[in-house]
């Protein structure tokens, strides 16, 4: 009876999966930061109801990379972002280039003061705080005619 050498048939795919997970887990931070995923905004009041407070959550982003715009009664938010990065090791040359955008639109009521906006941007969020316009007071008005008896 001849021996018969026991060849893993899965082998090379082991290795292929191997290189695989190793490729992905490179690039795993750039790929969160590609535009794969889809940056969040909140939109509410202040506890004294005279402003809007609009938060995006841009991660990934610079200052440098957003530019707001007020336009036709509405914020507008953008934010383009590329990102190239070389390596070369030994006989390999890896190019990688990414690039990303933002964009939002938030309708904003007739009473914003748009002069008076502010706009600060910490850590990859983007807070603007958009005051209202006071509001003329509610009257009482008198109305006239015959009273019945």
């Amino acid at each position: 009876m001849a021996l018969i050498r026991y060849n893993n048939p899965f082998k090379e795919l082991e290795e292929m999966q191997n290189q695989l997970n190793k490729l992905f887990d490179e690039s795993l931070t750039s790929t969160a930061r590609s535009g794969l995923t889809t940056p969040t905004a909140d939109v509410y009041m202040n506890e004294d109801e005279d402003k809007l407070i609009v938060e995006a959550h841009l991660p990934g982003y610079e200052q440098d990379d957003v530019e707001l715009q007020i336009e036709n009664g509405a914020l507008i938010i953008r934010a383009d972002r590329q990102e190239r990065k070389e390596q070369d090791e030994k006989r390999k040359y890896i190019l990688r280039e990414s690039s990303s955008s933002y964009y939002r639109r938030i309708g904003l009521p007739k009473n914003v003061e748009a002069d008076k906006i502010m706009a600060n941007f910490d850590n990859g969020v983007l807070e603007v705080n958009v005051p209202f316009k006071e509001l003329p007071k509610p009257q009482t008005v008198k109305i006239e005619g015959k009273k019945k008896k």
